[in-house]
């Protein structure tokens, strides 16, 4: 069933797409996580099949597009579907993918079976960047019963990883409850406690990013959500609160950045609802949602200016 899923898609879509916002009219995407590999940009995101846009999202594979210039993107197709994880029973929200000798770690959100409801995360690992991926540890790496500073059975869900320079590896992720946790060099494995971060207006989403010697923490704010930030000199903080860096994106109550550098410019990735009818029967909206691209700037004394969603993309 899946290998003909992914031949499908495949199929649906096999012209590149060029620049413009929302990068790709022939299928919904959401969730944009961007890994820079080399010359090439890998870009994963969720994909979103809901039928009607006012009942709920329905997800239930992960999608790769790569470019060498940020403005022509060929599709590779679904990497794998939560329901690849054995020990999960669908859903597959947002996601980051690392590199790390060599390997490609795929850190994901999918809701575990009723042995341990809720949401979970999983890592799955491929020698490729467009898989197959498989199941790194054979269980989750975060369940819900872990955390318990909110009632909500999704308050794990998107994780984002950050590599040091000097190699130590932590994990980003909650919602509506920040928190972070240091992983062991396996890259498959907690090492220590899950510790919560003090963001003001948190929602989910958070990205970390490193110029200079600053850190930057990006994440979705309020709801309807937009993209605020904060600033560090150290990965474990304090951060301090900086403000808005992306407002609302169109009629997508969610959104959902992913921040790369790559040929020396910075590029803030996001999703909207603004796809018109696709296929010539659902338009964009809520719950189905595409990805798109602006350029992000830089202030002198470090803080980022605020982002601009356009209808042309990079250009």
């Amino acid at each position: 069933m899946f290998k003909s899923s992914l031949c499908a898609v495949v199929l649906l879509l096999s012209t590149p797409a060029a620049a413009k916002n929302p990068l790709f009219e022939n299928v919904f995407t959401a969730d944009p996580a961007a890994l820079v590999d080399g010359d090439t940009v890998y870009l994963y995101t969720g994909h979103d099949e809901a039928k009607d846009n006012n009942v709920f999202f329905e997800m239930h594979d992960w999608l790769v597009f790569s470019s060498k210039d940020m403005k022509h993107w060929t599709p590779h197709g679904a990497i794998m579907q939560a329901i690849d994880f054995r020990w999960a029973k669908g859903d597959a929200w947002a996601a980051h993918m690392v590199k790390r000798e060599g390997k490609y770690y795929f850190y994901t959100t999918v809701r575990h079976k009723d042995d341990k409801p809720g949401f979970a995360i999983g890592v799955a690992v491929s020698d490729s960047p467009t898989g197959p991926f498989k199941d790194a540890l054979g269980k989750a790496l975060v369940t819900d019963d872990m955390t318990k500073q909110t009632p909500n059975d999704w308050d794990d869900i998107d994780p984002a990883i950050y590599i040091e320079e000097n190699g130590d590896v932590y994990m980003f992720f909650g919602n509506l409850m920040p928190k972070y946790v240091k992983l062991k060099d396996n890259m498959i494995e907690l090492d220590g406690e899950i510790k919560t971060l003090d963001l003001p207006k948190f929602t989910e989403a958070a990205w970390v990013h490193k110029k200079d010697d600053n850190y930057y923490l990006s994440y979705a704010c309020e709801f309807p959500e937009k993209i605020c930030y904060a600033m560090s000199k150290s990965i474990h903080g304090p951060w301090e609160y900086k403000g808005i860096l992306n407002e609302i994106a169109g009629n997508s109550e969610t959104n959902h950045q992913s921040i790369i550098e790559f040929k020396g410019k910075s590029y803030f990735i996001y999703h909207t609802g603004a796809v018109p009818p696709l296929n010539g029967q659902h338009s964009g909206g809520r719950f189905r949602r595409s990805v798109a691209i602006d350029a992000l700037n830089y202030n002198a004394d470090g803080t980022l200016k605020r982002v601009i969603m356009t209808s042309e993309g990079i250009q």
